[in-house]
Order: structure tokens, then C-alpha cells, then sequence
């Protein structure tokens, strides 16, 4: 009875072992099988692989974001991505120095400013002017400098054929940026989604704006959350009263002067092979009215023509290594056939036909309107502090 006693457990452990792998290899077939039959298996593989792309981009690669975050964070720009610096922006010191006072300094050095409510930071800034001053060039600017993730809302993204999704879609701008954040909210052409609300609008839009105003105000009372909303546009006086009271700080991008322009010009012909002797002043001088994205215009289109000179030359059997280095007469020539961007109505007479050099325009006129304009716009400003204090 002893000697069969060694035998029977093993024999019963062998069984065991077997019972246990038979088990476990049944399990992996089926679990394949049912694997390759889920009608949805290649959606959900997609799916994961987006999810986890979109969270390498973002440079938050444990961040956990849920169907409709995944629509917002498709627009969302890690900062070490953003090719756009102050330095690379030609005048406006003024504004970049309150900038960076109000929106970079409160993102970048959050210790400095939980010391009581008076230091809070800021949780709207306005940038508003003519179309090309540069206003979106700016915010890309704030989110690099301040190394903030750049969520670019945009209202396609927005829309839904499903109603109550406008909604949930908006909550996830305000949830993705409370995960990423710092972060900052950008509404380029803010009025177009935040414009006055009238009785005509549609039940949609009405609950996208309570909604997005809703969420804005508990960030305002959460001194705590790094985000920042930051909006431009060209039509100021066409945003609702209830959102202008929301931006503390709104700062006019106008159109650049003479030696702005200068700086203007240098900044985008830095790293071009141009000659030394180009007066930046004089062609500045030559250039009133035009914006930063008109002077970029002018040098694209004066870069062509050592180009064409070049290929001249190889009609004429003449061999030409390189293009020579852009000139200031290049300049001159191209200022020839460019016009200045068209102005809104709110902020100066229209200038969509071409400007030749020499050729006389109302800037004195232009400039009283951008005045009126201003103070317009600070007047509204400053009635919606009021009547909020009182």
C-alpha cells in the first residue's frame, strides 16, 4: 500500500498539470477566436493607437482623456512644437512686455502669485486690431515662452449633428486643459463664436455660449488652475457684453509704425541672404499702413527676383551657381505691386486696392477712427467692471 502511494501522486500531479494546461490552452483559442470575430477589433485597435499618438504628442504620455477630449486634443499644440518666439516678432514691445507681466510670468511662475487675490492670475486676455498685426502670432508666442499646451478651438470641431454633444464638447476644452495644464485656450476670431447673442440664434449656440461661460467663470474662482483663455479678433464691438466682462485685460494690436516696421522687416529677412546695405528705415518709410503680414508678403514676393534673374541668365547660355543675395532695390521693386491688408470698418477707411509708393492716403483720419475705436472698446470695458462692483 506504501509503495503504490509515490506513484498514485504522481501520477495525480502529472494529471493535474495537464488538466491545467488543457485549461489554459482552451482559454488562449478562444480568446483569439473571439478576438478575430469582434466585428469592432480593427476600430478599437485604431482607436487605442490614436489615443496613445495623441497622448506622445502632447508629451503627456500617462494622461487619460476621454471620447470627446479626443475630438479638442486633436487641436491641441505641445508647446515644444511652436516654432514662434517674441524675439521673433518685430515691435509691439510695449504689449510683450505687459504680456509677459500678465499671461507668461502667472503660467511660468505659479509660486510667485498664491500669495492672496490680488495676485491671482490672469484668466482672460483679449488681443484685438486689423486683420495680420500679428495677433495669433503673439498667443503662439505666450504658449512657448511659458511652455503652456496650445489648444486651438475651433468651431467645426465644435458642431454636432447629435444634440447635447456641443455642450459635452465644450466641457472637454475646459477638462483637457485643467490635465494639461498649463495650458491656454486660444479663440481666434472669438466674435464668430462668441458674438452678441440675439433672439434669432439657434438653442445650440445660446447653450454652447452658457456653457463655455459656465466653465470659465469656475476656473476664475479656481486659483489654483494654471489656464488661461485667450482670444483675438477683428471686431471687438461685436462680442457679447457678458464676455468682455470675463477678459480683465484687452490689448489693441494695431497697425505698426515706422520704426516698428523697420523691426518688422528686420526680423523676417533674419537668416535671408540679403546685401548689407538695405535701409531698413527708408523702405519702412515707403511702406505706410501695411501690416507685419503684408511686409512678409512684400519680402516673398521681392525674394523672386533674383530668381528670375537667374533663370534669365541661363536662357541667355549664362551658368549661374546661386541666386544673388535680395537687394534693396528688390524691395523697391516689389512695393510696386503690393497693397495693404483691408481694414475693417471699426478700425479705418478700407485699403484693399493697391498702394504705390508716393501715393497719399488718409492716415490722420485712419488714425482718429483706430482712437475711437479704442476707446470704445474701454469704455465697454470699464461699464461692465462698473456695474459688476455695484
Amino acid at each position: 500500500m506504501s509503495s503504490n502511494s509515490p506513484a498514485s501522486e504522481s501520477k495525480f500531479v502529472t494529471d493535474l498539470i495537464l488538466l491545467a494546461a488543457s485549461a489554459a490552452f482552451s482559454c488562449l483559442i478562444l480568446y483569439t477566436g473571439y478576438s478575430y470575430l469582434d466585428p469592432n477589433r480593427q476600430s478599437s485597435k485604431k482607436a487605442l493607437e490614436h489615443k496613445k499618438a495623441i497622448a506622445n504628442r502632447l508629451g503627456r504620455p500617462l494622461i487619460k482623456t476621454n471620447q470627446y477630449e479626443d475630438v479638442i486634443a486633436g487641436d491641441v499644440i505641445n508647446p515644444d512644437h511652436i516654432d514662434v518666439e517674441f524675439d521673433s516678432i518685430g515691435g509691439l514691445e510695449t504689449i510683450k512686455e505687459a504680456l509677459f507681466e500678465l499671461a507668461i510670468l502667472p503660467l511660468k511662475r505659479s509660486e510667485l502669485f498664491t500669495h492672496g487675490k490680488l495676485l491671482g492670475p490672469q484668466k482672460g486676455v483679449l488681443l484685438y486690431g486689423p486683420p495680420g498685426t500679428g495677433k495669433t502670432m503673439l498667443a503662439k508666442a505666450i504658449a512657448k515662452e511659458c511652455g503652456a499646451a496650445f489648444i486651438n478651438v475651433r468651431m467645426s470641431n465644435l458642431m454636432s449633428m447629435w444634440f447635447g454633444d456641443a455642450t459635452k464638447l465644450v466641457a472637454a476644452i475646459f477638462s483637457l486643459a485643467y490635465k494639461l495644464q498649463p495650458a491656454i485656450i486660444f479663440i481666434d476670431e472669438v466674435d464668430s463664436f462668441l458674438g452678441q447673442r440675439r433672439s434669432s440664434d439657434h438653442e445650440a449656440s445660446l447653450n454652447m455660449k452658457t456653457e463655455f461661460m459656465a466653465l470659465w467663470d469656475g476656473f476664475s474662482t479656481d486659483q489654483s488652475a494654471r489656464v488661461m483663455v485667450l482670444a483675438a479678433t477683428n471686431r471687438p464691438s461685436e462680442l457679447d457684453e457678458a464676455i468682455l466682462r470675463r477678459f480683465p485685460q484687452a490689448f489693441e494690436v494695431g497697425i505698426p509704425d515706422q520704426k516698428e516696421r523697420a523691426e518688422i522687416l528686420k526680423v523676417i529677412l533674419k537668416g535671408e541672404r540679403v546685401e548689407d546695405n538695405i535701409d531698413f528705415s527708408y523702405i519702412a518709410g515707403l511702406c505706410k499702413g501695411y501690416t507685419g503680414s503684408d511686409l512678409f508678403d512684400l519680402c516673398k514676393k521681392a525674394a523672386y527676383f533674383p530668381i528670375r534673374e537667374l533663370l534669365d541668365d541661363e536662357k541667355k547660355g549664362k551658368q549661374s551657381q546661386e541666386p544673388r543675395p535680395l537687394s534693396q532695390f528688390d524691395l523697391e521693386n516689389a512695393l510696386s505691386t503690393s497693397r495693404t491688408t483691408a481694414v475693417a470698418s471699426e478700425y479705418g477707411v478700407s485699403s484693399s486696392r493697391r498702394t504705390f509708393p508716393g501715393e497719399s492716403v488718409d492716415y490722420q483720419g485712419q488714425a482718429a477712427i483706430n482712437e475711437f475705436s479704442k476707446l470704445m472698446v474701454s469704455y465697454m470695458l470699464n461699464l461692465q467692471s462698473d456695474s459688476q462692483d455695484s
